[in-house]
């Protein structure tokens, strides 16, 4: 046991975010029963790191008697995560490909049937590997824009491979991580960013350029802008490149 700083977290403010867990470089931090918790003091190096990604301010540093940071236990720790994420010990973020149901061609079909080729499409959770992205024309999308666009699977998912977020609430950085690894592992025949008309979700554009930069690819993508009714306003083509 030492005297030195440790993080600590109020129960009470928690609201399962989840924002401190993807901060933490250690590991130190999970989401238990829809709270975040230390789940070992052995892991947490007290330098506070998952503060500032805290929107409740739950999350403080205090100098008390703990156990001692153990470098190596976490090393293993992590270790561990990274095994369990690659084995996919969570059934709902299992990499699947499927053929799309075919669109209808009656006029009074109520559905014109989903154009989803794969599973899972939220950008935290697909492996950057995924054999989905390999020669891919993907598709980089604010979670709000399939909810707008009536049309969004005819008009644009069609065959596509997608990644979803939203550029204001979740982590931009680690967006910014996880797609540059796509692009490095995967030779993508075309890059289309569809983002709504508010401010705060163009940020999926710079997402998508410092991606490029970051990776090192020199390629350009179609930067699409919609309407809160679903109405596409506008297309630019973006270059990027080193």
């Amino acid at each position: 046991m030492a005297l030195r700083h440790i993080v600590t977290i109020d129960e009470d403010k928690c609201t399962g975010c989840s924002q401190c867990v993807r901060a933490c470089a250690e590991g130190a931090i999970q989401i238990i029963n829809g709270e975040a918790k230390l789940v070992s003091e052995v892991y947490c190096d007290g330098l506070g790191a998952c503060i500032g990604h805290c929107p409740e301010n739950a999350i403080t540093v205090e100098r008390r008697e703990v156990a001692d940071f153990d470098e190596e236990a976490t090393k293993a720790h992590l270790a561990r995560q990274k095994v369990a994420f690659l084995g996919f010990a969570c059934p709902g973020t299992a990499v699947r490909s499927f053929r799309p149901r075919p669109a209808s061609e009656s006029v009074n079909a109520p559905s014109t049937g989903s154009q989803l080729g794969q599973w899972p499409v939220q950008l935290t959770l697909v492996p950057p590997n995924a054999p989905y992205f390999a020669n891919a024309d993907l598709l980089l999308v604010a979670d709000c824009v399939p909810v707008a666009m009536g049309d969004f699977h005819s008009r644009f998912l069609r065959g596509r491979s997608i990644v979803v977020g939203c550029p204001k609430l979740d982590d931009a950085e680690s967006y910014v991580e996880k797609l540059a690894l796509i692009l490095k592992a995967n030779k993508l025949t075309g890059l289309t960013v569809v983002h709504i008309e508010v401010p705060c979700c163009s940020g999926l554009t710079q997402i998508a350029r410092k991606a490029i930069l970051r990776s090192g690819a020199v390629m350009s993508f179609d930067d699409v802008t919609i309407s809160v009714q679903g109405n596409v306003l506008r297309t630019e083509r973006i270059e990027c490149g080193p």
